[in-house]
């Protein structure tokens, strides 16, 4: 049993899932990573009718500011039932949302109501990250990896540790590695699973990927910018410029519609994948490693025109705290591109960080906008795909601003 105060309980009713440790106000005997029943404190300060009120079932940590995650409105008898049923669920959804493509998000931590947990399958490859003590438990594990391996049959597998967040977490130091291959449970370093092929070929929207489990970001290619990609080569003509670029994905559905794509980004190893994607393909892509505000300037005050501009750059704002240096860098970003538009020409402007709102990226193209004496049309106001479901009542899960605008 954990009990709450008020103000958690209020945040709880309000649809969220997150109970910060500030509103704890006992958790006796509470285990890392336990599923405890969770109740309103009926102390000094909360509602007297309220005292007591059971608020549902959470899985508990004992190092994170994020002390609860509630999983159930109600007590929870059978965890692994539950978890399973979560695991299935999920996927079923995703047969309604997802098409074009042979690679998605497969569990979306809060917004499959299995907080801690990412899932992407790449093909017949599947790379998990675990980010709770909950989630990280051996039998919780086990119901994972054996209701996935039921459902949806892959070949391998691949856990894809954070390092930082394993810390926060207080959680012993691993490596990424294969966890599951050819239906037999990986077991220490030897085995069937420790040689598994970790590399395969996915399509989204036609376009063909490369992947390798083992390599990348987090669990690999951008899932979540796939239906933009194909809603930014509706538009796309003439010569495209995508800034940021990383493997190549909105650079190779563009070059689809367009004469002539370049595509910056300052890591060399993402590039050289970007190269083996677009020979994939059949298309020729110019590709070079720069630093893109550098490169942005340069090419602005050389007079370097473009038809077509994408800015997809990583979280600039990942606290709060520095939202304003973030603000700046969008602003910059946008104004450099819009200068480089030419009349008639599209952009395509993006924020992932959390903590930039879709109002302040507005804002800051307005912005960008009225300084480079620009008129800017809204033609699509966009988000993640929906295999990254956005669930009301928790904001968290919203977080990828994509828009696309027609520069005169």
């Amino acid at each position: 049993m954990v009990t709450i105060s008020r103000r958690g309980a209020d945040r709880i009713r309000g649809g969220h899932v997150w109970v910060y440790r500030s509103d704890i106000v006992e958790a006796k005997d509470a285990a890392p990573g336990a599923l405890v029943t969770v109740e309103e404190s009926g102390g000094r300060g909360a509602r007297p009718t309220r005292g007591g009120r059971a608020l549902g079932a959470a899985l508990y940590s004992t190092a994170s500011e994020i002390a609860l995650r509630m999983i159930s409105a109600r007590p929870v008898a059978d965890l692994e039932q539950l978890v399973r049923e979560r695991i299935r669920a999920a996927i079923e959804y995703r047969t309604r949302v997802v098409e074009n493509t042979d690679a998605h998000r497969v569990i979306f931590s809060e917004g499959d109501f299995l907080p801690g947990l990412i899932v992407d399958r790449y093909n017949d490859v599947m790379s998990l990250q675990i980010l709770t003590q909950a989630m990280d438990r051996e039998s919780m594990r086990e119901w994972i990896v054996s209701e996935l391996a039921e459902q949806l049959t892959p070949a391998v597998m691949v856990e894809k540790v954070d390092a930082r967040v394993r810390k926060l977490e207080q959680l012993p130091e691993k490596e990424s590695g294969v966890i599951w291959a050819d239906s037999i449970p990986e077991s220490g370093s030897e085995g069937k699973g420790s040689s598994a092929r970790t590399a395969t070929e996915f399509q989204m929207n036609g376009v063909r990927f490369q992947f390798d489990a083992l390599s990348g970001q987090k669990t690999g290619a951008f899932l979540d910018q796939r239906e933009n990609y194909a809603a930014a080569a509706k538009y796309a003509r003439g010569e495209a410029l995508d800034v940021f670029c990383y493997q190549g994905g909105f650079a190779l559905h563009l070059a689809e519609k367009c004469t002539s794509v370049t595509g910056v980004d300052s890591s060399r190893p993402a590039l050289e994948i970007a190269e083996k994607n677009a020979a994939l393909n059949g298309r020729e892509i110019e590709w070079i490693e720069a630093n893109a505000f550098d490169l942005l300037r340069d090419y602005a005050d050389g007079g370097k025109q473009y038809d077509c501009i994408v800015l997809d750059p990583p979280a600039f704002a990942k606290s709060r705290q520095n939202l304003e240096t973030a603000m700046r860098g969008y602003k910059e970003l946008n104004l450099r591109a819009l200068k480089m538009l030419r009349p008639g020409g599209i952009l395509v402007t993006c924020s992932c960080s959390y903590h930039v709102s879709e109002a302040d990226l507005l804002e800051v193209l307005g912005s960008a906008g009225s300084d480079s004496h620009r008129i800017i049309r809204i033609l699509e106001n966009r988000g993640q795909s929906r295999d990254h479901p956005k669930v009301l009542g928790i904001p968290e899960t919203s977080y990828l601003k994509c828009i696309i605008a027609h520069v005169s």
